[in-house]
């Protein structure tokens, strides 16, 4: 008789070993032959093997109880096997799993994010200025008009709420170098660029009520917000060039380390984003003109009657067009016409922040946040005055100048001394649009610094712009005379091309100078602050003679481009330059982020920056490294 065994799973054998009652099916079921192992590969053993599964008697009294204890065993063997297959198979890699191919896809991804965020970052900023300028351009117009502030606004007295309107856009920004830094390294770029954007969109806002206690503080508040926005900005762009460069780059070791990549490296990709962020910015100049060309200009007056009183145009001219007739509506608009365009372009606003909020990505990695932030208030306070011991910095201060006195000159003194004072106000909305168009096309132009040297785009632009300026100060356009119009809307154009490769060109040329990415807001943050120091010049100069802007504006652009090309001549004599050091972060001990002393990931103090806490060093004055080599490093 065969020994059975009950259901309980207690073998009636003595010695015998108890085991599940579904064990024994699932041996038979597992066929002849699996649970074997070949010849001379030891099986795998069961924790309780070695036990004698039958006493002898009991063997010859009934072989099969032996083999029915061995069936046991093994069936428990085959069911350790099967689970840990069936884990595998959850767990472990799939067959036909690459993964080279996964990591390019994944890349591939980032590639494309961050060619998203440039143009979010791009789209937020033509909307933003675009809005802007179209708005003030729009209510300036409109409060000029004596029958417009008298039956809608007799008693606030808008033109001098206009005055103070303009003294807080164009005063406010010169402190904006003591908080910008602050500002941003606080905020992080991208926030600073959101909170930015918002205030512009309150400035829309406020009109919709216009008094003195919204219109002025609104205004204010745009002043706060110029430099950091544009600041931001600029430094967002070079850090998606960056971000680029690593996610084509990452298998160097120099990127999965988190190291600084090679001088010039990068400068490929800054070209092509500062680019198409320039081409994009230029075409806001267009969209100021959508609420004059589909609104306004419904209202105006033909040039006959608004033009009457001048006598004087272009060269000639003193101040801001002198003569113009004060009431330039032959119909006041609906204030529910009003409502319509204002929230039409509070829209579009709130259009950018979402841009800014939803489609663009951090610049910076949430550990190289803290770490920027982390170099103490006081440094951060601080550096932006201490880079400007670089003579590099130094010699591009006339330029930056020039670049404010260039782009207010073309939407003031231009439009209205020659433009309109030839073509009438109706035409001013053209002339600016071809001037937009002309700088969004024409800032493509500045992709040759890919293949020629980088002096090249902005030399272009001076000349171009020397030209012109030469022209300007030898022409005066005849008042209400429209055959010069072909000769205004080439000027226009011109002058777009030139704006297009001087600040496209600027924009690059600070990030091929300066590479670090703790540096990069300091510096875009001294450019736009000098740009805003040359509006509120040109602001202040409003009253004087056209030719005296003219000759400011000739012998600025020759100190700039004097300067600039001494800056490149130093650089090529490998002549040292002063740069304060970043001190290295300063931690609050806690959590893992922070257990081992090199786990920070700034860039470029590894080496040094342990060593003293003083603003600078001697060794990093000169780099031998961070100069260039031969002629060819100063190529895109």
């Amino acid at each position: 008789m065969p020994c059975h065994l009950p259901k309980s799973g207690v073998s009636p054998c003595p010695g015998t070993l108890p085991h599940h009652p579904g064990r024994e099916g699932e041996a038979r079921a597992a066929g002849p032959g699996q649970g074997r192992h070949p010849r001379g590969t030891p099986s795998r053993q069961h924790p309780h093997q070695g036990l004698a599964p039958c006493p002898e008697a009991a063997m010859e009294k009934d072989p099969g109880c032996y083999q029915d204890a061995a069936k046991t065993v093994a069936g428990d063997g085959l069911g350790a096997e099967g689970t840990e297959a069936q884990l595998d198979d959850i767990v472990g890699a799939h067959p036909d799993y690459n993964e080279e191919e996964e990591e390019q896809k994944y890349f591939r991804r980032k590639r494309l994010g961050v060619v998203k965020n440039v143009l979010a970052a791009s789209l937020a900023g033509m909307l933003t200025y675009g809005v802007y300028l179209g708005l003030l351009q729009m209510q300036l117009i409109l409060h000029y008009d004596e029958t417009y502030r008298e039956v809608k606004y007799s008693n606030i007295q808008l033109e001098d709420i206009d005055r103070k309107v303009l003294m807080g856009i164009n005063v406010t920004p010169v402190a904006a170098l003591l908080y910008t830094p602050v500002l941003i390294r606080f905020f992080g770029t991208k926030w600073a660029m959101f909170l930015a954007v918002g205030i512009y969109a309150l400035f829309v806002s406020s009109n919709y009520w216009e008094r003195y206690y919204t219109l002025v503080p609104s205004a204010v508040a745009i002043g706060v917000a110029i430099v950091p926005l544009w600041a931001s900005m600029g430094n967002y762009i070079t850090r998606m060039a960056q971000k680029y460069y690593e996610y084509v780059n990452y298998k160097e070791e120099h990127v999965q380390e988190q190291q600084r990549a090679p001088r010039g490296a990068c400068n490929a990709y800054v070209v092509i984003f500062q680019t198409v962020f320039y081409a994009c910015f230029h075409l806001s100049f267009v969209c100021a003109q959508m609420p004059m060309l589909f609104f306004l200009n419904n209202y105006l007056y033909q040039l006959n009657h608004t033009l009457s009183g001048v006598k004087h145009c272009g060269t000639l001219s003193h101040g801001t067009l002198p003569g113009f007739n004060k009431t330039v509506l032959q119909s006041l608009p609906r204030s529910v016409n009003l409502i319509i365009v204002e929230s039409a372009l509070m829209a579009a606003a709130f259009l950018a922040m979402l841009v800014v909020l939803v489609l663009c990505g951090s610049a910076y990695r949430p550990t190289e946040e803290i770490d920027l932030r982390s170099i103490g208030w006081g440094n951060i306070f601080q550096l932006p005055f201490k880079h400007m011991r670089d003579y590099r910095l130094r010699h591009l201060f006339p330029l930056f100048i020039y670049s404010g006195f260039e782009v207010l000159f073309v939407c003031t003194g231009f439009s209205l001394n020659y433009g309109v004072c030839a073509l009438g106000l109706e035409k001013l909305a053209y002339l600016l649009m071809a001037y937009g168009f002309s700088a969004s096309a024409c800032s493509s132009l500045a992709l040759c610094m890919l293949r020629l040297r980088r002096q090249i785009p902005l030399l272009a632009g001076a000349l171009v712009h020397a030209a012109l300026l030469v022209t300007l100060f030898c022409w005066a356009p005849e008042p209400r005379h429209l055959v010069q119009a072909p000769l205004l809307y080439a000027i226009a154009v011109l002058w777009g091309t030139g704006s297009a490769l001087n600040k496209t060109g600027i924009s690059i040329l600070l990030g091929m100078l300066y590479e670090d990415k703790e540096r990069q807001d300091f510096i875009f943050t001294i450019y736009h602050w000098w740009q805003a120091l040359a509006i509120f010049t040109v602001y202040l100069w409003s009253g004087l003679p056209m030719k005296a802007k003219l000759s400011i504006m000739l012998l600025t652009l020759a100190v700039a481009v004097g300067a600039y090309l001494w800056m490149e001549h130093k650089l090529a004599q490998h002549v040292a330059y002063r740069l304060p050091r970043i001190p290295r972060p300063r931690h609050k001990m806690h959590g893992y982020r922070y257990l081992e002393e090199d786990d920070s990931d700034e860039t470029g103090s590894e080496d040094d920056g342990g060593k003293d806490d003083n603003d600078e060093h001697p060794a990093e004055a000169t780099s031998e490294d961070d100069l260039p080599k031969d002629d060819g490093d100063q190529r895109g």
